[in-house]
């Protein structure tokens, strides 16, 4: 957990889990891919370091992977729209295999209703691109996930 300016817009608190199956060559957080790491954190704890910033303007769940864990994520995700955040969430899911994965994983569904910025897709270090806003290679997008809900498709974000 660490306050950011690189992870979403404004000042966030980033929440890292750990785990990921994707094992992205040059992933820039390749000691979160274990899933036997890492520390078990209380969401209690995760909320009381938010509160102490009153400057925040979102949460930003990043990894490992996010989507490995959808259900004690959608349950902080409930607490933080209750104190007027939003939320952005890194995967290396595209958001076409997060829909489809939707139908058999009600916790998928449900977090990306209050999700307001994805990134996603898989790092691909040949496609590396220091100059791109939110993300680390050209093939991620960075989707504004209201948008995309009331439009009916993908909508990217400024």
């Amino acid at each position: 957990m660490r306050e950011s300016i690189v992870d979403g817009p404004g000042i966030r608190f980033t929440v890292f889990c750990q785990g990921c199956p994707h094992n992205c060559e040059g992933c820039h957080n390749p000691e979160t891919h274990d899933f036997k790491g890492g520390y078990d954190c209380s969401i209690e704890k995760i909320l009381t370091e938010i509160d102490k910033n009153p400057l925040l303007s979102g949460v930003t769940f990043s990894g490992g992977e996010p989507m490995c864990q959808p259900e004690a994520f959608l349950t902080l995700a409930h607490e933080i729209k209750k104190r007027g955040l939003d939320i952005v969430i890194f995967t290396g899911y595209s958001i076409e295999e997060l829909q489809l994965m939707t139908e058999k994983n009600q916790y998928i569904k449900e977090l990306l209703l209050l999700t307001d910025y994805l990134v996603d897709g898989r790092f691909e270090l040949k496609q590396k691109d220091l100059a791109l806003k939110f993300r680390g290679s050209k093939n991620q997008r960075y989707i504004d996930m209201n948008l995309t809900r009331k439009a009916g498709q993908i909508v990217l974000a400024e």
